[in-house]
């Protein structure tokens, strides 16, 4: 009888298993944790939006937010910001928002995701949890 006890007490405890977590969104988890940006993460960024613009020499960055995540298993700093690249020929002037990623895990490797001066940019920076300030603010009247 004590055995039969002890193995219904154990065959009712099998049924009590945690709930497997929801699954992620596609992609997995979107948000970043904010970090500082140190005076070599800033070197890494600004060196690799410089690659991407027509008169590197003179393009001027703003204000710049980063956050760490992993997502897909893969560590990664995401970075957004403005440039003014208006130096250059051709070039739209202003105030323009970037989105980049960082790869540690690969020798802290640039990716400049978008640079766009339409709703894009800013609203994959919200989605990461980087919300941009607005690089011109309207005077108050």
């Amino acid at each position: 009888m004590r055995k039969t006890v002890q193995f219904l007490s154990a065959a009712s405890l099998c049924g009590c298993v945690a709930a497997a977590p929801p699954p992620l969104e596609p992609g997995g988890n979107q948000r970043v944790d904010p970090m500082p940006i140190s005076l070599a993460l800033e070197e890494i960024i600004t060196a690799g939006v410089r690659q991407h613009l027509r008169n590197p020499i003179a393009a001027k960055f703003g204000t710049m937010l980063a956050g760490e995540r992993t997502l897909n298993g893969r560590h990664e700093i995401v970075v957004c910001g403005y440039v003014d690249d208006k130096g250059s020929p051709g070039g739209s002037g202003g105030n323009e928002p970037f989105i980049g990623k960082i790869y540690t895990d690969s020798g802290n490797s640039f990716e400049l995701v978008a640079i766009s001066d339409d709703a894009t940019v800013d609203g994959a920076c919200r989605m990461a949890g980087l919300a941009m300030p607005d690089p011109n603010p309207k005077p108050h009247l």
